[in-house]
């Protein structure tokens, strides 16, 4: 999930920040802000408010898109007008694009042609070649992506992300910035930093990263292999993680599927391994990572958002990270949402995405 350098707070949920409520992040009408430009479209203008829905409201998308970008034959989720402006949702683990099954169509409602692909090593995307290395050190899910964006002839999007979505979105927006037109970034400032995962941090802290370091185990390999075990280690994520989220069975069943993509074990294993630098990368990405270590600063407009019952949530109202944003910025603590921000607080995540359109 996030890096574990952001963070300190764990096990205590309180509330010493200004929060927001998860039902929308705007009054009863829309808001006006300076400049020109109309509804999904950015640039100013009077900001559409997003409708508030229930989350699960809905719980499907339409027929799943495959093309071959890249190393991969991407599956992806597409809603919303072919030529309005694009939304690229990128999900985390143990997830997968069902965590936004409530924001895509809010958002395609407002005119926005909304993207969303599985990861790689999740659901219906697969490699190229049985010869690819089942690579998942932090870069290549960004060149995944960019990848994805030039087969679908998008120069550039929107860019919304949770968990290792939101570290992709923002390797992208610091190394590729003319690709992304703003941000949304759940937990913030995201990119790993290997150097600093070798240190260790307050035992409260570490105890939340019990499966980092089973993953570290061959006993950890094995579980994500066996089927059953899997399902055990990653409902139970969900419900420490997003402690206030009553979500049922068939709502985690419909994600879990995409856990059983042949190459989920070994990506789940390569990236948390990879981060405490006890897995190699490719050194075709050296030239990546050297830049990714240097924690570039993110210039484009951005939206952070912390969930106030994430146990990953760094305490300061964003502090932590504020400085490595250096354009157009604003903060939003969602009060009583654990760490699917997107699926827990649908509305409001949605409305962060039309907000960061007009800053």
């Amino acid at each position: 999930m996030i890096d574990r350098r952001t963070f300190s707070k764990v096990l205590g949920l309180g509330t010493g920040t200004a929060a927001v409520s998860p039902a929308g992040l705007r009054g009863p009408s829309a808001v006006p802000r300076g400049g020109g430009g109309g509804e999904g479209g950015g640039g100013g203008g009077r900001i559409p408010v997003v409708p508030a829905i229930t989350p699960g409201t809905h719980t499907s998308f339409p027929a799943l898109k495959q093309v071959r970008a890249g190393l991969l034959n991407v599956g992806y989720a597409e809603l919303g007008p072919a030529h309005g402006p694009v939304v690229i949702c990128l999900h985390g683990w143990p997830y997968d694009i069902h965590s936004y099954v409530d924001v895509a169509p809010l958002l395609a409602d407002q005119g926005y042609r909304v993207i969303v692909p599985y990861l790689r090593g999740h659901g219906t995307t697969t490699f190229l070649s049985s010869r690819t290395f089942r690579n998942a050190q932090q870069s290549v899910f960004a060149l995944d992506i960019i990848a994805l964006m030039d087969v679908l002839k998008i120069h550039d999007a929107v860019f919304a992300g949770f968990d290792w979505g939101s570290r992709t979105a923002d390797i992208i927006a610091a190394l590729w910035p003319e690709r992304v037109k703003a941000l949304v970034s759940v937990s913030g400032y995201l990119i790993t930093n290997r150097k600093a995962q070798l240190k260790p941090i307050a035992a409260k802290a570490e105890y939340a990263w019990w499966y980092q370091y089973y993953f570290a185990t061959e006993r950890g390999r094995l579980a994500m292999e066996e089927k059953t075990h899997r399902r055990e280690l990653t409902h139970l994520v969900w419900y420490i993680v997003s402690p206030t989220w009553h979500f049922d069975d068939a709502t985690f069943d419909r994600t879990a599927t995409a856990f059983e993509n042949p190459d989920y074990p070994a990506i789940v294993i390569h990236n948390y391994r990879w981060r405490l630098s006890l897995a190699q990368g490719e050194p075709r990405y050296d030239g990546y990572e050297d830049k990714l270590a240097a924690t570039p600063s993110i210039g484009v407009p951005t939206i952070t958002i912390d969930a106030e019952r994430d146990p990953f949530t760094a305490p300061g109202n964003g502090s932590s990270y504020r400085d490595r944003f250096t354009g157009k910025y604003e903060h939003r603590t969602l009060a009583g949402i654990g760490h699917n921000v997107p699926q827990e607080a649908p509305t409001a995540f949605a409305q962060a995405v039309v907000d960061v359109d007009h800053l």
